[in-house]
């Protein structure tokens, strides 16, 4: 009954899928190297057992980053542009919002100027704030310009894409900064006219998603999910190159345990999810939501030993997650709130049972994510493979008959997220789903 953890522990099938992935290099949506991680992904689940696989391609808004600069007085400052920032070059006084929160932009006037927030949030503020929303807010209040600062020491200047679904391009120029250059140019420039520049070409372009399954025949089934896309600036080990990496690792030990599995399971990797969830948007437009008994979504695993579960107020879901806990005598925490970023957000806003599967951390934002420092020797081989075996009991758990998972509504999404105080935040960002 047991043999299979061994396996798991002994198992290289998830950690050679991961060097496959970070070796492609640029994986940003719509490249080359996006397809070329997908038709791996697809063969690295064919090859453990998984049957159909197979890509699904559909069309994007492609960005390629050209050239990007910050001139503040006699100098030029570091800088990258933000994906889906257009094209543009503006001139106006700097603005320096500190942690861009709601009442930061209520309290300035920002009109013409170019704005730079932190991305991160001080211990007092309620809720985690975006960075789109952090964007769309100085869009709203009239600015010319937008830079991300980040918060993470170290020369690091942050990525991270803008736009909307309706308008994948956003309105004003965006560029990231490292802490350094912000706080010089904070110390240095506020009030002086500063210059940012961004040259990109926008284009259309292609992506695809992966499917595969293992199991029974069955109508309903359990989606484990992840994203193969990268920010083109680095490797993506840890996003989202480890959660594709879980997904092929667990569709290895599920194969060896499919006799155990009492309803399908299909394997998603998505494209595009760094550009707006746009791969796992287009699978929840053409899927039957009712046949899709629970996600696990996997964006965030392998950062640190320990998995946290966002649990979306579907108490099955924590429930089964203690089980799995108790069971192994292993730390897993799950958290109740709503977390309406990564994948399963396209299914979970409708009601569908999912989970965000991620590591603990004490740390505010992505640490080395979105970040040049997302390279393959910031994860544990050993993090992995415990995580997997947890995984896949839970995976395994999800897919009996006796469990029932039941849907929620959108309306009882949908206020949560008001109570959560997520709505505002959507709203400006142009992600809310609901009619008004």
């Amino acid at each position: 009954m047991t043999a299979w953890i061994g396996d798991v522990f002994t198992s290289d099938v998830g950690w050679t899928h991961l060097e496959t992935l970070v070796d492609i290099g640029n994986r940003m949506a719509g490249s080359d190297g996006e397809r070329e991680a997908a038709a791996a992904t697809r063969d690295a689940l064919e090859a453990v057992g998984a049957r159909n696989a197979r890509l699904e391609s559909f069309d994007i808004q492609g960005w390629t980053r050209g050239e990007s600069s910050i001139a503040a007085g006699e100098t030029a400052q570091d800088c990258i542009a933000l994906p889906r920032s257009p094209s543009e070059r503006v001139t106006a006084p700097l603005v320096d919002l500190g942690y861009g929160l709601p009442a930061d932009f209520e309290a300035t006037d920002i009109e013409g100027a170019i704005v730079m927030v932190r991305s991160d949030i001080p211990e007092y503020a309620d809720r985690y704030i975006h960075r789109r929303e952090k964007y769309y807010h100085a869009v709203a209040n009239g600015a010319a310009g937008f830079v991300y600062r980040n918060h993470v020491e170290g020369c690091l200047p942050p990525t991270g894409s803008v736009g909307t679904q309706a308008d994948p391009i956003g309105e004003i120029p965006a560029v990231g900064v490292s802490s350094e250059v912000g706080a010089r140019l904070s110390r240095r420039f506020e009030g002086d006219e500063v210059e940012v520049a961004v040259e990109a070409d926008v284009h259309e372009a292609e992506s695809r998603n992966v499917h595969a399954e293992l199991g029974p025949d069955t109508d309903e089934r359990v989606l484990v999910t992840s994203h193969v896309d990268a920010h083109d600036i680095a490797e993506g080990a840890l996003d989202n190159g480890a959660g594709t990496a879980m997904v092929v690792e667990l569709a290895n030990a599920l194969a060896k345990r499919e006799d155990d599995l009492e309803t399908r399971v299909e394997f998603v990797a998505y494209g595009a999810e760094e550009v707006g969830l746009v791969g796992s948007a287009h699978h929840a437009a053409e899927t039957d939501h009712e046949t899709i008994t629970a996600i696990v979504n996997n964006d965030g695993v392998v950062r640190d030993r320990t998995l946290s579960l966002t649990t979306h107020g579907f108490d099955e879901l924590e429930a089964a997650a203690e089980t799995v806990a108790d069971r192994y005598d292993h730390p897993i925490e799950t958290i109740p709130k709503l977390g309406p970023h990564s994948d399963h957000w396209p299914f979970v806003q409708w009601g569908v049972p999912g989970y965000h599967v991620m590591s603990t951390s004490d740390d505010v934002g992505r640490g080395w994510g979105h970040t040049f420092a997302d390279t393959l020797e910031k994860i544990e081989q050993r993090d992995l493979r415990e995580q997997a075996v947890l995984l896949t009991d839970l995976v395994v758990h999800l897919a009996r008959e006796d469990v029932i998972v039941e849907p929620r509504t959108p309306d009882a999404i949908a206020a949560d997220l008001e109570a959560q105080d997520l709505a505002e935040g959507m709203r400006i960002t142009g992600d809310w789903p609901y009619d008004e």
